[in-house]
């Protein structure tokens, strides 16, 4: 680390080399090295790796960065700073604008919309769960935690579904990418996307009630169509949510479960008990880092922010803030109250979060009910994926083959 990285303005105190890319012990437990993270660093930091850019440790800075607009801009969500980044709407856009954007979505994941949705999320997780159950084993993330919710989000999109596997690949590449392989792992998701809006814009009468198709009917306030470069920049968001981070909650999830014998058969025993484990598994398992650029000069929390700073906020560890949780390194699913970021909150809140909450908790359920106890197989060594969301690239389980059948 060279001291001619970190800016005039950054004091020799805020100062804490971190790299969230390349941290040794990120990549061997990204959850356990952030909550480290959280115990050793101030709470608010700037380390010089990757551009150099601000870190937020605490519960309650971060919903405060989060929640300010005005200082702290949505509109550059790469670190390093990307200029040629594509549009991700309504996330990349600031209130009011983002307001317009969030409004065409917001709808198709309201509470009711995936009400709606339930039985036919409950059918399959059943039918996945059951193809892995009689086996007695399984990699989870590709068996299991893949294959459900990213099924669920094509088909709801109207995605073709024999591209499962291309989709999935494009999807790791963007969120592998950071500084100049950004835009070259972009290029290839919106040409896929304005590939699709052209040909279903060409059979528009063909009857369709996909998310697509709708966006196709949606209206400006001003009652004009949405413009071409709106419609791929809103579905680019939905192909990177919808793909990638469902699974890596669920797979996260599972493995933390595998590790508690004793809790599998609190489970097993009162299966109502699996609304808990999910609550407490976001509280300690998100896995979206989400970046901010600073739209104007600011002090906050005793420092002096720059325009265009760039800041991370590691929302999956607001939960470990033992300001918020007493014992928060202690996996609890009785707990009293809890309090995390894993969604976000403001203007922000994760537009599908009531989708993520409902696939996973019915994928859990099928699983305590199918699979009931189980284990990691041996030799196992975690790898993941890291820098602004966080995944578990495999997981292979072992249980007995008649467990729960």
């Amino acid at each position: 680390m060279k001291t001619s990285q970190v800016p005039a303005h950054v004091p020799a105190d805020r100062v804490f080399d971190f790299d969230m890319y390349a941290d040794p012990e990120v990549q061997v437990n990204c959850h356990a090295a952030y909550a480290r993270l959280q115990r050793l660093a101030p709470p608010v930091f700037f380390t010089p790796r990757n551009g150099g850019h601000w870190m937020i440790t605490r519960h309650d800075l971060m919903s405060e960065i989060v929640r300010d607009h005005e200082h702290f801009s949505t509109r550059v969500m790469h670190i390093p700073a990307v200029s040629d980044a594509p549009m991700l709407l309504p996330l990349t856009a600031d209130p009011p604008q983002h307001t317009i954007w969030r409004q065409i979505l917001a709808p198709y994941f309201a509470p009711k919309s995936v009400a709606r949705m339930n039985d036919d999320l409950q059918a399959f997780a059943r039918e996945v769960v059951a193809g892995v159950a009689a086996r007695g084993e399984c990699d989870f993330v590709r068996d299991v935690a893949a294959p459900f919710p990213v099924t669920v989000f094509m088909r709801m999109m109207g995605l073709p579904l024999e591209r499962f596997d291309d989709f999935r690949l494009l999807a790791d590449r963007f969120f592998n990418a950071h500084g100049d392989d950004v835009a070259a792992a972009s290029a290839p998701i919106v040409a896929e996307l304005g590939a699709l809006l052209a040909a279903r814009r060409a059979k528009r009468d063909d009857g369709r009630d996909d998310l697509i198709s709708h966006l196709l009917d949606a209206r400006m306030p001003d009652g004009e169509p949405v413009a071409e470069d709106k419609l791929l920049s809103m579905c680019f968001l939905l192909f990177l949510g919808g793909l990638d981070t469902v699974t890596n909650a669920l797979s996260f999830a599972i493995r933390n479960l595998a590790e508690r014998p004793e809790l599998q058969k609190r489970l097993v025993g009162d299966p109502s008990l699996v609304a808990s484990l999910l609550d407490e598994s976001l509280r300690q398992y998100g896995v979206v880092n989400t970046p901010r650029i600073v739209a104007r000069d600011c002090e906050r929390f005793g420092v002096q922010f720059r325009a265009g700073d760039m800041v991370l906020v590691p929302l999956p560890i607001a939960g470990w803030d033992d300001g918020k949780n007493a014992d928060p390194e202690v996996f609890d699913i009785d707990r009293a109250t809890r309090s995390h970021l894993t969604f976000s909150t403001g203007p922000h809140l994760c537009l599908g979060h009531f989708l993520a909450r409902a696939e996973m908790r019915c994928l859990l359920g099928e699983w305590v009910a199918q699979v009931g106890e189980f284990s990691i197989a041996d030799a196992y060594r975690p790898h993941y994926r890291v820098g602004t969301v966080m995944a578990l690239e495999s997981l292979p389980l072992r249980w007995a083959a008649s467990a729960g059948n």
